[in-house]
């Protein structure tokens, strides 16, 4: 798919992640916060590394009643023995496939938060600094975590969405909106293409905000997804 870094969350109980990893050249994997279990986890990375997909964690608050699509407070300890819980049991899972973990990638509430939040923003690179020379971080560009994970020394994706509409400010706009996903194909081509070739995303109010993204993510359940796939992978070829 050219130079495009296509990734999809997995492992969230969709199951249709046979269909997808064909098409999608990175993936996040559910590692037990909002979603996932070890089987689940084993599943995943048997099937990226049997596509050649790039593995990736997918931490979130330990939330799964939510989705872990609502803000938690958490000291840091009990922040860090989640997410150092989750990632770790992937990664020890990715080892003992034969693969390598490749990028961790926060989930819902959790990613939202560490774009304005600084004080979590902080929390949260000191609790993965482990991993800090092994593996990148997918962030968004502009937010406050890319800001200080770049200052910091740590290898940074930025990522954009394929399947999400924009504020202004370069904000997601909120899901219980009603123009917040996008599903149509040939629009979701037309975003793409709009990030990789003019470094620019077209916000709701039809504003060119500049937007730089190493990899782009569409969502497993967003209405359409194989097909915005096989369509993505068609036309960027």
């Amino acid at each position: 798919m050219n130079d495009i870094d296509i990734n999809c969350d997995v492992g969230e109980g969709i199951g249709n992640e046979h269909e997808l990893m064909p098409f999608i050249q990175s993936c996040n994997i559910a590692c037990g916060g909002h979603a996932g279990s070890e089987l689940s986890m084993k599943e995943m990375v048997m099937l990226a590394k049997k596509h050649k997909v790039k593995i990736g964690a997918h931490p979130s608050y330990p939330d799964i009643e939510n989705f872990g699509r609502k803000s938690i407070i958490l000291g840091k300890e009990e922040l860090a023995r989640t997410l150092l819980d989750q990632i770790e049991t992937l990664r020890g899972i990715v080892v003992n496939c034969g693969g390598k973990l490749n990028h961790i990638k926060a989930h819902g509430a959790l990613y939202n938060d560490l774009m304005t939040n600084e004080e979590l923003s902080f929390e949260f690179l000191d609790i993965i600094t482990p991993y800090k020379n092994d593996v990148k971080l997918f962030l968004p560009d502009r937010s406050v975590i890319a800001n200080i994970a770049i200052r910091q020394g740590f290898n940074v994706d930025y990522e954009a969405f394929a399947d999400r509409n924009y504020n202004d400010d370069l904000s997601l706009v909120p899901r219980k909106e009603k123009n917040a996903v996008i599903t149509h194909p040939d629009t979701i081509l037309k975003q793409v293409l709009e990030i990789k070739n003019n470094a620019t995303v077209t916000s709701i109010s039809g504003l060119q905000i500049p937007i730089l993204a190493g990899t782009i993510c569409l969502h497993s359940d967003t209405d359409n997804i194989i097909e915005s796939l096989k369509y993505l992978n068609q036309n960027l070829n």
